[in-house]
């Protein structure tokens, strides 16, 4: 397994554009066959922030979903919602399958 989450900071007056986007890239990566787990959510003490939540079978499949349509979508549409730059951080499951 390969996992990334997505911290992800936007402005105030952009937060439900920014989550209708959002779940709608998180629908049409759920059916990419390398995708185990695409979550959308938010910080209960800041509505403007948000972590994604991505888990793939393999880091190439990761790799894969970024030159989706519905990802390129998505990172164009969000770009200016963002309060400052998004970060991903890249995790190994260290429990065995």
């Amino acid at each position: 397994m390969f996992i990334v989450h997505v911290f992800v900071h936007v402005k105030p007056d952009q937060a439900e554009r920014f989550i209708a986007a959002s779940v709608e890239n998180a629908r049409n990566s759920r059916r990419e066959p390398g995708v185990v787990q695409f979550d959308v959510l938010r910080q209960k003490d800041d509505p403007c922030r948000f972590v994604l939540i991505e888990v793939y079978r393999t880091e190439a499949d990761a790799g894969l979903h970024k030159v989706t349509e519905h990802y390129k979508e998505w990172r164009d549409t969000v770009a200016e919602m963002m309060a400052e730059p998004r970060r991903g951080i890249k995790y190994d499951n260290l429990l065995p399958e």
